[in-house]
């Protein structure tokens, strides 16, 4: 009888869990179609970020050249 009761809470929970997940009946529009681009997607983002980036690894490889 303790296993029953010992399934029973864990089944009770994920049923309440996964009616607590219901939409309800909402209707979501989801417009993929926007106007402008993401600033991700502009290239000067990629130079400066690449150019950060060789920076930043040149650095880190002359300070530890010094150290040896």
């Amino acid at each position: 009888m303790k296993k029953a009761y010992c399934m029973l809470v864990p089944a009770l929970f994920a049923s309440i869990v996964t009616l607590a997940q219901d939409g309800g009946g909402k209707d979501v529009n989801i417009n993929v179609n926007t106007k402008g681009s993401a600033w991700y997607a502009t290239p000067w983002v990629w130079v400066v970020g690449a150019a950060v980036f060789i920076l930043l690894l040149v650095a880190l490889s002359r300070s530890n050249s010094r150290r040896d």
